[in-house]
């Protein structure tokens, strides 16, 4: 199974890739809390194909510190930008409140990248999740955080940060690598493969109890090979859990898609994923990085 030759007419999506977004009435009740509150979440900033199913079985990512990256991915649709955007004072408090509204019993946080941020936004995610934890006591939170990479000591400020969040003991500590360390450079701008697999090394340094998860796309050119490679690296930094899911271009002003991946190469390449090691894998076409996360052991 290798990648096939760019074909950036890959516009008609294989019947693999083509489902119902779910149940409207749960997806209409969180896009309207959401739009009333105010604050963003990666299931509707991405565009999330799997967010009615999600949203059914009380789980939902949140999308902090704003909607606007300092990053400029060329897979992702949230929004690029670099000048600096002010915290919102209230959001800890109006996450906090839509998860008691809607009764969600396991969250994921993730942001945007806030490379204009002294801490790049670690604190923050701390605070979101005391806040939650406040008037939630039973809601397991995920955190999804960028790499934390910068600042005039780039090593030591990252390890500090890294250390900051899981000090504050998430029920799994995600970051995603992505993409095959020959693909990162023009689908992870300002993002590297080894900075990446450093974030995992250092949650299970500070931590080894708290389980660590990766994510990887395909469809960018990649081979199968490339992909165990990527796995086995994860491994190799004691990464527990991974997600492998299918890149769907976003817009024309995106990266365009080299193949779509059919259902029997996720199964592969899941089997593999559990050879290596992997004690929660999820894998398929619209799989992403926080699809059926609570229910990982």
């Amino acid at each position: 199974m290798t990648s096939s030759a760019p074909n950036p007419r890959l516009e008609r999506l294989p019947t693999w890739l083509r489902r119902p977004l779910g149940n409207a009435s749960e997806m209409s009740t969180v896009q309207r809390l959401v739009k009333e509150r105010q604050i963003h979440t990666i299931c509707e900033e991405g565009r999330c194909p799997n967010r009615g199913e999600c949203y059914a079985n009380r789980t939902a990512t949140f999308l902090l510190m704003g909607s606007v990256c300092t990053r400029a991915c060329a897979f992702c649709q949230v929004d690029k930008g670099h000048a600096p955007m002010t915290l919102d004072p209230h959001e800890p408090e109006q996450v906090a409140e839509s998860v008691r509204i809607l009764g969600l019993r396991y969250v994921v946080l993730t942001s945007v990248a806030r490379d204009d941020l002294p801490d790049h936004g670690a604190g923050w995610f701390v605070q979101v999740m005391g806040t939650i934890r406040q008037r939630n006591p039973q809601t397991a939170i995920e955190v999804l955080t960028p790499d934390f990479w910068g600042g005039p000591s780039r090593e030591a400020g990252q390890a500090e940060r890294v250390q900051t969040v899981v000090a504050a003991n998430p029920a799994c500590y995600n970051h995603n690598l992505e993409t095959v360390r020959r693909l990162q450079d023009p689908v992870r701008r300002g993002a590297k493969y080894d900075r990446s697999l450093r974030v995992l090394a250092l949650v299970k340094q500070a931590n080894p109890a708290i389980p660590t998860k990766s994510g990887l796309m395909v469809g960018h050119g990649e081979t199968e090979a490339e992909l165990i490679e990527a796995m086995t690296d994860l491994r190799a930094v004691g990464c527990d859990r991974i997600t492998l899911g299918q890149y769907l271009r976003p817009s024309l002003d995106h990266r365009p898609v080299e193949r779509y991946w059919p259902p029997a190469d996720f199964d592969r390449l899941a089997d593999r994923a559990r050879e290596l090691g992997f004690e929660h894998v999820r894998s398929g076409p619209l799989v992403r990085s926080s699809y059926h996360a609570g229910e990982a052991p």
